[in-house]
């Protein structure tokens, strides 16, 4: 049924696997939405991977989806940004979570979905003739997703009715992970920023040196700021440190002399890079992202000279 007979139905994927099997299942009971969103996201190296397979598995699905991104109106006199690496790295700080709040979903996750669909013409047209857009969320049954859900029941918006369609199909993580399986895809994990607070043990011990490099310097680079909070972990257990970067050095994941470094070295050039911003136009300012990727090639070779010096000296 075509978006000007129905309510128009955008599901939300969040890269994981419970909105990655409701996109599956959808598709096999002929329900395809009109539209899937994903938000951009500094996301673990694993989901990097497979958002552009199952982009590609929606393409050939007729499944039409688009990445939206936040973007920030208002640079004042810093270098634009987009991701929450960069809003993060811009304003000294953490993510909000870190301070057990939880606007960083609401601001990179929710608000450019919603801003890319009050521009949509059949959101648009619905709207005029009074009909809510449908939005599709990906809770499932399981312990976690029911006091998820528990939250948002009753939630009452003027332009979405919300639906959750694995609890209507009664499907469970495992179901998730069984319809995923079926449909010949790789294994979704859990989706999440690589500096996210609920990051297990396990799973920093398996980031790239490159996502390690940059756990350290953004807590060295809201250090100065940090009163109730040890880091992007919060507070200290039995089983942790309370900073990621203190838990990188016992590990021996990076090199205790790289860490040093970043953490002297990194902050400093970074505001000399927003004060160099600051006394520009903002249309001729370079974007964040530039100064990080001069960071992370800056860091490659100080890494392969301290491990393998004569490597960097025959690449020389």
């Amino acid at each position: 049924m075509s978006a000007g007979r129905r309510a128009p139905v955008v599901a939300a994927s969040g890269a994981g696997t419970n909105s990655t099997a409701m996109i599956i299942e959808l598709v096999r009971r002929g329900e395809i939405p009109e539209m899937t969103l994903l938000a951009a996201m500094p996301e673990q190296p694993h989901t990097r991977r497979l958002i552009p397979v199952f982009r590609q598995w929606m393409d050939d699905h007729g499944v039409p989806n688009e990445i939206v991104e936040y973007q920030a109106r208002f640079f004042k006199h810093w270098p634009p940004y987009t991701s929450l690496l960069d809003a993060c790295l811009t304003n000294g700080t953490l993510p909000s979570i870190a301070f057990g709040r939880h606007s960083c979903s609401a601001r990179h996750k929710i608000s450019p979905q919603d801003k890319w669909v009050k521009a949509w013409p059949p959101a648009q047209h619905a709207w005029a003739n009074g009909r809510k857009v449908v939005r599709l969320i990906g809770y499932d049954c399981s312990s976690r997703d029911n006091q998820r859900y528990a939250h948002r029941e009753g939630h009452v918006s003027d332009l979405y009715e919300y639906r959750y369609p694995l609890r209507e199909w009664g499907f469970t993580r495992e179901d998730c992970e069984r319809i995923i399986a079926d449909a010949g895809l790789p294994s979704f994990c859990k989706s999440s920023c690589f500096f996210y607070t609920a990051m297990q043990i396990s799973e920093v011990r398996a980031l790239p040196r490159e996502e390690l490099r940059l756990i350290v310097l953004l807590e060295a680079r809201a250090a100065p700021r940090l009163r109730t909070v040890e880091g992007l972990w919060r507070k200290s257990t039995k089983k942790r440190p309370g900073s990621m970067t203190a838990f990188i050095r016992a590990e021996g994941l990076l090199d205790p002399d790289e860490i040093d470094e970043i953490i002297a070295t990194a902050p400093p050039d970074l505001l000399a890079f927003q004060r160099a911003a600051a006394a520009v136009p903002i249309e001729q300012r370079d974007h964040i992202s530039t100064w990080i990727e001069r960071f992370n090639a800056g860091r490659a070779c100080v890494s392969l000279s301290i491990n393998n010096p004569d490597d960097l000296s025959r690449a020389a």
